[in-house]
């Protein structure tokens, strides 16, 4: 996300301060549910269904925007078209991504909370923005983060192949890895 940001100034600077927002946004309610998350093992209603609002509205006004520019080589532009119409990519990724972790909470539900679920869909909104690349890459980066780190818990004795870890701030940093590592 961050490398696309200055083609998306040069085509719309609108589309620009629209993802500079989501992004702030992001940040924050990453710490805000980190923090949660650690401490209580949950991942709270209250931070994550109006996020769904937020990011939604901003992601898909910032594709709109961006598509409208034309001052750029437009495959560098982030539109997140889906069959044409742009910001369909941003709703599918956190509908395919939600549906993704709802069959894994499904079929193991001790495994997965519902709370994860909820926050899948939102995590798909901003990288569906970005691509299918991002979603895949984002979420096998939480897999494999949330996999390390329960590694380090059960080498160090601090757990067993039972204990309860939060799920959440490793998904919210696959996220991020992937929009800000993955390349455009």
């Amino acid at each position: 996300m961050i490398r696309r940001l200055a083609d998306l100034w040069d085509a719309s600077p609108l589309g620009f301060w629209l993802v500079v927002v989501a992004c702030a946004y992001f940040l924050l309610m990453a710490v805000r549910l980190t923090i949660i998350d650690v401490r209580s093992h949950l991942l709270p209603n209250r931070i994550v269904f109006p996020s769904y609002g937020v990011a939604g509205v901003l992601l898909v006004a910032a594709a709109v925007a961006g598509s409208w520019g034309t001052s750029v080589d437009a495959e560098k532009i982030p539109d997140a078209a889906l069959f044409g119409v742009p910001g369909l990519g941003v709703v599918a990724g956190g509908a395919v991504l939600w549906l993704f972790y709802f069959v894994l909470r499904f079929i193991h539900p001790p495994g997965m909370g519902f709370g994860d679920v909820k926050l899948a869909g939102v995590l798909g909104l901003y990288l569906g923005y970005l691509g299918w690349a991002h979603v895949f890459a984002g979420t096998f980066a939480a897999f494999l983060l949330g996999g390390l780190w329960s590694l380090v818990i059960l080498v160090s004795r601090r757990g067993t192949l039972s204990s309860a870890i939060p799920f959440g701030p490793f998904m919210l940093a696959g996220a991020a890895v992937s929009m800000v590592l993955l390349p455009a």
